[in-house]
Order: structure tokens, then C-alpha cells, then sequence
């Protein structure tokens, strides 16, 4: 019997310096959903990102980042700070081990929020790093089930925006290859909710995919008269009807409703979303992998969603999602937003109503000098600290 070959050996690769940014990207006009119409929020004007850049000792980097909208851009950096020596030395391969020893790091700040929210930025960052380092695209070291996949707008929709505003937006983003449309409801007049969809419908006509969100404004028997109401305009589905704590309630309307039920953007944990999926509380299961801790987290959510045979729609961050989304073996949809754009060099393409898959190594993005000019603070972790 010829004897065992010897294990392969581990690779030595350390991480040597990591850059922290906070960044501030300003709106060109204030965004109001079903929450600011209802009182519980200011309109948005801007995004806050903080920025991971992770080098190492053999020359692979990788690019990650994370979000705040409204409020806590300052706070996530802050911990972000905090937890960045942690990675110093650390094998980058190893992302798994590394994300338990950042939240361990921590640990008093738990394990959902704002905790996971600053460590997402370096988990995304070494996703990236490893597809750069293989030459692949981060969907096809995952597993690519697909090379583009279908995409819906979400930024021509807002309650803000003039209903034939509105139109002519949906017009445009179908026109630029966009495969759906989706508008905000959740106003307090609900008629009003019906007449601009009444409209909306019209003008795209029946065949054109159609989502509406409520952005958690309705109480249980709203939602359940709503949902009634909204059969008839044949939509893909209905997003956040509920509070997103409300996992019992999404359970019931998804099991009295025709239209498919889509939640979860607001969960910050792997575990809160799988209180959602296993109670049956939604159709399509929406994490958003900065918000949920990073793309290691993420994989484990859609592990449990595939297991239960819900569809994918994962929430803003194209740049990242059309990646995961991309190595979703069943349905899944992935959101336009064009706000990030000035954040990168690259664009996303669009053809006949899908987004593809960037064929450039990793996420397949780099930061801009625009990103760079709207720096608010900064900082610099090994060999990183000493180039300042």
C-alpha cells in the first residue's frame, strides 16, 4: 500500500495592514418612505460607509464595506476601530474563525447591530481578497448558478417623488435594461397607496414585474386588508407589511395571501433571520449581507432559505449581491439602486432586464477619488499605521 502522502501545507499568507475609512455620500434630493410619512424618521439625505482595505503579506487585498443610513455611521467605525488590530497577522484564508474572533472581540456589544455591522466591512473585504487571489469573480468561487440576474428598481418609486415622477422613472429604468419595478406604499392614506398603483400598473402594463414596499407601516389588520386589496394588480410581492420583529405576523399573511410575502432587510443576525424563515413568515427572504455581518453570515441564512425553498432578494448593495444572488441555486432577485455608483470606478451592467455578473476578480471594484474626497475620518492598522 503506497504510503500517505503528506497534508498539504497551510498557507502562510498573514494579514499585514488594514485601512479604515468612514465616508459620507450626500443625496441629491431627500428620500421619504411610509416612515417618514407616518413620523418615526427625518427624510434621508445621506449614506454613511465605512470602508475595509485589507492587505497582505503576499500582495492580495481585498475591498469590503458596510452602511448606515440616517444614523450610526460614527458608532460603526468607532467599533470597527476598536476590532481592526484583531485582524493584524491573521491567515486572510481563514474568514470563518476570523469572523467568531472579531465578534468575540466584541462580545459586549453582542452579536446583532451595530456589532456585526462594523465587522461585515472586513468579512467582505476578505471575501474579496480570496476571489482576487483565486482570479475569479466572488459568484464563481462560490458557485455561480447564473451569469446575470434579474433586477428590480427601487430608487424611481420613493413617496416623495410626484406620481408622474414616478412614471417616467420606471420608464427610464426599463429602458435601461432593468427587469422590474418597485414603488413605496405605506402612506397613512391607503387609498392613496391604491390610486398611485392603480396608475403605476397602467402605465407599465400587466407583464412588467411590479413590487410594492411598506417599509413596516401597517398594523396586522391593514396589512391583511391590503393584502386583500392588492391581488389584483398581480405583483411579485409585498415587501415589509409588518414590523420586522413581527415574525408571527408575516407568518399568517404569507399563509393567507396569494402574493408572495418578501422580509428581512432590517435583521442583523443569521439567527433572527432564521426565526423567519422557519416559521414561514415570508416568500422571498430579503438579508443584506452589511447589515447581517458580512458575507459569512449571509451564506449561512441562504443555506437554511434554499433548505426551506424560499426565493432570494437580497436588500441595496448590488455591488455585493449580485455576487450572492448570482450563487443562489433558486429564484432570486437583486436590487437597483444607482446611489453607490460615485463610491467606484466600476459599473454594473444591465441586459434585457437582468444585472450581470462583473467578470473582474473578486467584488470587481475599487474605491474612487470622489469616495476618497468624502473621507470624514480615517485610519491605519500594521504596516498600514505606519504609513500615515
Amino acid at each position: 500500500m503506497p504510503p500517505t502522502p503528506p497534508a498539504a501545507r497551510a498557507t502562510a499568507d498573514r494579514i499585514t495592514s488594514v485601512r479604515l475609512s468612514r465616508s459620507v455620500l450626500p443625496l441629491a434630493t431627500p428620500i421619504s418612505d411610509a416612515k417618514v410619512l407616518t413620523g418615526r424618521q427625518k427624510p434621508l439625505t445621506e449614506v454613511a460607509f465605512l470602508f475595509a482595505e485589507i492587505t497582505a503579506e503576499s500582495g492580495a487585498r481585498g475591498l469590503g464595506f458596510s452602511y448606515s443610513k440616517r444614523a450610526g455611521g460614527p458608532g460603526l467605525y468607532a467599533h470597527a476601530a476598536e476590532i481592526a488590530p484583531e485582524l493584524i497577522g491573521e491567515d486572510p484564508s481563514d474568514i470563518g474563525r476570523i469572523w467568531e474572533k472579531l465578534a468575540w472581540a466584541g462580545a459586549s456589544m453582542g452579536r446583532s447591530g451595530l456589532a456585526v455591522q462594523a465587522i461585515a466591512a472586513f468579512d467582505v473585504a476578505l471575501w474579496d481578497l480570496k476571489a482576487r487571489r483565486a482570479g475569479l469573480p466572488l459568484a464563481k468561487l462560490l458557485g455561480a448558478h447564473r451569469d446575470a440576474v434579474p433586477c428590480y428598481n427601487t430608487s424611481g418609486g420613493f413617496l416623495s417623488t410626484p406620481i408622474d415622477q414616478v412614471l417616467e422613472n420606471s420608464s427610464q429604468a426599463l429602458a435601461r435594461g432593468i427587469g422590474g419595478i418597485k414603488i413605496k406604499v405605506g402612506q397613512p392614506d391607503t387609498a392613496g397607496d391604491l390610486a398611485r398603483l392603480e396608475k403605476v400598473r397602467s402605465h407599465l402594463g400587466e407583464s412588467v414585474p411590479l413590487m410594492v414596499d411598506a417599509n413596516q407601516q401597517w398594523d396586522r389588520a391593514t396589512a391583511q386588508r391590503m393584502g386583500r386589496a392588492l391581488e389584483r394588480f398581480g405583483l411579485v410581492w409585498i415587501e415589509e407589511p409588518l414590523d420586522s420583529q413581527d415574525a408571527a405576523g408575516h407568518a399568517a399573511l404569507a399563509a393567507s395571501l396569494d402574493t408572495p410575502i418578501a422580509t428581512g432587510e432590517m435583521l442583523t443576525s443569521a439567527a433572527e433571520h432564521a426565526r423567519l424563515i422557519e416559521l414561514g413568515a415570508c416568500d422571498f427572504i430579503q438579508p443584506d449581507a452589511p447589515r447581517v455581518g458580512g458575507i459569512t453570515p449571509f451564506l449561512k441564512v441562504i443555506g437554511l432559505a434554499d433548505h426551506h425553498g424560499l426565493s432570494l432578494a437580497p436588500h441595496f448593495a448590488m455591488e455585493i449581491h449580485v455576487h450572492l444572488a448570482a450563487a443562489y441555486p433558486r429564484t432570486a432577485w437583486v436590487e437597483h439602486f444607482d446611489w453607490l455608483e460615485p463610491l467606484f470606478n466600476e459599473r454594473q451592467t444591465l441586459d434585457n432586464g437582468r444585472m450581470v455578473v462583473p467578470d473582474r476578480p473578486g467584488l470587481g471594484l475599487s474605491l474612487s477619488e470622489q469616495a476618497r474626497a468624502w473621507t470624514v475620518e480615517s485610519s491605519g492598522y500594521g504596516s498600514a499605521a505606519d504609513a500615515r
